[in-house]
């Protein structure tokens, strides 16, 4: 069954390979661009399994955030903790 992702990324250091962080974003199944760092993927990947396949690709000052709408669940690197603390609680599942 395939998961409605969400992916949002934030590369922290100037000259960045976005390049890199995309092509592992549309390897994941059928994707669209949503805006510049956020993207919808139609995926057999859980938001855990995207989100490490993507974080590969990336800094480890780097933020990122995948929500699998499907299963309404979500998983991501380095969000500030009170942000992190904040979904955590506020999270509906």
């Amino acid at each position: 069954m395939a998961n409605n992702l969400f992916i949002s990324y934030d590369l922290m250091n100037p000259g960045q390979n976005y390049d890199t962080v995309i092509d592992a974003i549309k390897l994941l199944g059928a994707w669209a661009k949503i805006h510049q760092s956020f993207w919808y993927v139609s995926s057999n990947f859980s938001a855990k399994d995207a989100a490490e396949q993507v974080w590969r690709t990336m800094d480890s000052n780097d933020k990122l955030l995948v929500v699998n709408s499907s299963t309404n669940d979500a998983y991501w690197y380095n969000l500030p903790g009170n942000v992190s603390e904040h979904i955590q609680q506020h999270w509906r599942g």
